[in-house]
């Protein structure tokens, strides 16, 4: 049974690997490249006005550009090279934790059933509001962050063909690191289905399901993407979309709760080298998923009650 339940899951994990790998290949080398144009540059450049508007140094737009074309681990190392005070910091990393490597995971979103525009929207308007909120809220840390664990710098690249053998080289890798969490992933939920014990797993999920307005189905699709992010999640969200029957109401409640608060491990312990309190940003993203999770959960409720009234209204008439 185990090796059945193994082999299958292989080749589950090898078809979603291949499935994401078509996004994940493309937009990573786009962006590779984009680095060394005049693209980002000029973006900053933009939304330097911005930054100004919600308390914050027009130097804050380059981690924020950075971490929303790329991942935080550029953001961190743009802060690192910045003199920032704490407040800045701590703010720049709430709105990179709500908005962050947009292009691929928002694509990845489409691929499990989500709007586009609901996954952008929601993770823009949660970093806009975080920020201008802590800005009113908070009137202390103006001391300069003081940083710890300082990452390697990359060596510059200069010239075009190392510029893309150097883009190709980040792009394989992002598929490499995908396949080997999602392909042991897939193995492990595969045997765990075989021997019924995600069915127990749902069952213990469920009253926090249904609390957050979504049927026990949907257990895997949200500790997936809970504990491996959106991106590398997504290989165990789409399967379970399939496989679960998951509702594509469920799934966008569920994304939308994800968005606010996933990866919760490594997204919150890669911003300690920072010097800043990483249990509040934890809470914080917690606290908001679970408010916008309730209050979408209710609303869309509501009239989907309002729809079914309508419809047996006219049905007696």
């Amino acid at each position: 049974m185990l090796v059945e339940s193994s082999k299958k899951g292989i080749m589950v994990g090898l078809k979603t690997t291949w499935t994401l790998g078509k996004i994940i290949f493309p937009v990573t080398l786009i962006v590779a490249l984009l680095q060394h144009t005049p693209v980002l540059p000029w973006v900053i450049k933009l939304i330097t006005p911005l930054m100004n508007l919600i308390g914050l140094s027009g130097d804050t737009a380059i981690p924020l550009v950075l971490g929303n074309f790329l991942n935080l681990y550029a953001a961190i190392g743009a802060i690192l090279t910045l003199d920032l005070t704490v407040k800045e910091v701590f703010i720049v990393a709430v709105m990179l934790s709500f908005s962050h490597n947009m292009l691929i995971e928002s694509s990845v979103a489409v691929k499990v059933g989500v709007k586009l525009w609901i996954g952008v929207a929601v993770r823009l308007g949660l970093a806009l509001i975080s920020a201008i909120v802590i800005n009113l809220v908070w009137q202390g840390g103006s001391e300069i962050a003081k940083y710890g664990m300082i990452p390697a710098k990359e060596e510059e690249v200069t010239g075009w063909l190392a510029i893309l053998l150097n883009a190709l080289e980040k792009a394989g890798l992002g598929i490499f690191q995908l396949a080997i969490i999602v392909i042991p992933l897939m193995i492990v939920i595969q045997i765990l289905k075989d021997l019924k014990w995600l069915a127990v797993f749902s069952k213990w999920m469920a009253p926090v399901t249904r609390m957050l307005g979504m049927k026990e189905n949907t257990s895997t699709t949200l500790a997936a993407g809970l504990l491996f992010g959106l991106a590398f999640g997504a290989g165990v969200m789409i399967q379970a979309v399939k496989e679960d029957g998951v509702s594509k109401k469920d799934v966008t409640i569920a994304f939308i709760f994800l968005v606010a608060c996933h990866a919760v491990v490594e997204d919150t312990l890669i911003f300690v080298p920072l010097g800043i309190p990483v249990l509040p940003l934890l809470l914080i993203r917690l606290g908001v998923a679970i408010l916008l999770t309730l209050i979408v959960s209710f609303i869309w409720n509501r009239i989907d009650m309002a729809k079914r009234k309508g419809a047996a209204y006219e049905h007696t008439n």
